[in-house]
């Protein structure tokens, strides 16, 4: 054992390549076949057996060579994600999400966030995709940029989309976005108010688009006028500024915000304005993140379960790949109401 030690560092101080499997399978007295079992992970290893082969490869200094497995495997076991920026709720606990997925999985995430949406940049995150030997790719889409662009995609590589509105070309998995904002919109309804108002997300996103058009929608159909729409930018403080903005309308009695972080600046600036939430105004989230229940009201939200999402992504893409096959079609994860402290009957319905 002693002498295969001593040639290996023989061989590393001429220049030479270091240890080999044949090296390693001779100071752990297996055959070759054994060795490379217990690199790879494969079950049906003697316990004591792998121990023996783990001490011989650390004492060697042997690193298995994933890239040449790869080649003969014809996989990397690697997913690649594409993701349109990493400040929003729902990105990155998504990426989370497949990131845990994946490793479940057995595969690694090569991540390349955008940070200008262009559809230049859309077509270099794929073409670096293709040089840096993904299996597959899953797009965290935020903004409408994959129905505009023409896609090189490597070949042999399945792709599935977390929220767009491609399911006619790709797999996407998505939550039930529309479902979610009208289950809140008639909770405000079945308390009393006479209409909801609306702190949309951004015009660009699909996600604040399908909220915008579900919460239209369900006032319409409920024979209620929608008052005019209020825009942030998802971040708490175009709450903040569309607060005060919604602060000064006396009608207002109840707001469906298109994400929590709006919410809690809204929260504020209601606040400010001597504006109660829920007693003159009512306040409704959507995304339920950690700690909309620790606002000042505890906020009622619509919960969104990334962690479905995430593994719905990764169970989609390798299924394509074990069956070598292109799916198209959406996939919707439900979501649920959260009823917390920030929504009541309006002022009209409560007794003197």
């Amino acid at each position: 054992m002693q002498q295969a030690v001593v040639r290996t560092r023989k061989r590393a101080a001429r220049g030479t390549q270091g240890a080999s499997m044949a090296d390693v399978a001779r100071m752990a007295g297996v055959s070759s076949q054994t060795v490379s079992r217990v690199s790879n992970g494969y079950a049906g290893v003697n316990e004591e057996t792998r121990q023996q082969v783990l001490a011989a490869m650390k004492q060697l200094g042997y690193r298995p060579n994933s890239a040449a497995r790869a080649l003969r495997r014809g996989e990397f076991r690697t997913i690649g994600v594409i993701t349109f920026g990493l400040s929003t709720t729902g990105n990155v606990r998504t990426l989370e999400a497949i990131a845990n997925s994946a490793a479940h999985e057995g595969y690694a995430v090569t991540l390349l966030p955008i940070a200008v949406p262009t559809q230049d940049e859309v077509r270099g995150a794929f073409s670096r995709l293709g040089e840096l030997a993904v299996d597959a790719i899953i797009i965290i889409q935020e903004v409408h940029l994959l129905d505009a662009v023409t896609l090189s995609l490597p070949p042999n590589v399945q792709v599935v989309v977390a929220d767009s509105d491609a399911g006619d070309r790709y797999t996407v998995v998505d939550t039930d976005q529309a479902g979610g904002t009208r289950t809140a919109v008639r909770h405000l309804l079945d308390l009393g108010h006479r209409t909801v108002w609306h702190l949309a997300g951004p015009e660009e996103s699909y996600a604040a688009q399908r909220r915008t058009d579900a919460w239209r929608a369900e006032l319409t159909e409920a024979g209620h006028t929608p008052p005019p729409l209020v825009r942030g930018d998802w971040s708490a403080e175009s709450g903040y500024r569309a607060g005060l903005e919604l602060a000064s309308q006396e009608e207002c009695t109840a707001v469906f915000a298109a994400n929590d972080q709006m919410a809690l600046g809204l929260l504020r600036a209601l606040h400010e304005r001597g504006r109660k939430v829920p007693d003159d105004v009512s306040v409704i989230g959507f995304d339920d993140i950690p700690e909309a229940g620790s606002f000042l009201p505890p906020l009622t939200t619509v919960h969104q379960d990334f962690a479905e999402v995430g593994r719905r992504c990764v169970e989609g893409v390798l299924r394509q790949m074990r069956r070598d096959t292109t799916e198209h079609g959406l996939t919707l994860v439900p979501t649920q109401l959260v009823v917390r402290d920030s929504t009541a009957p309006p002022p009209s319905h409560r007794p003197a």
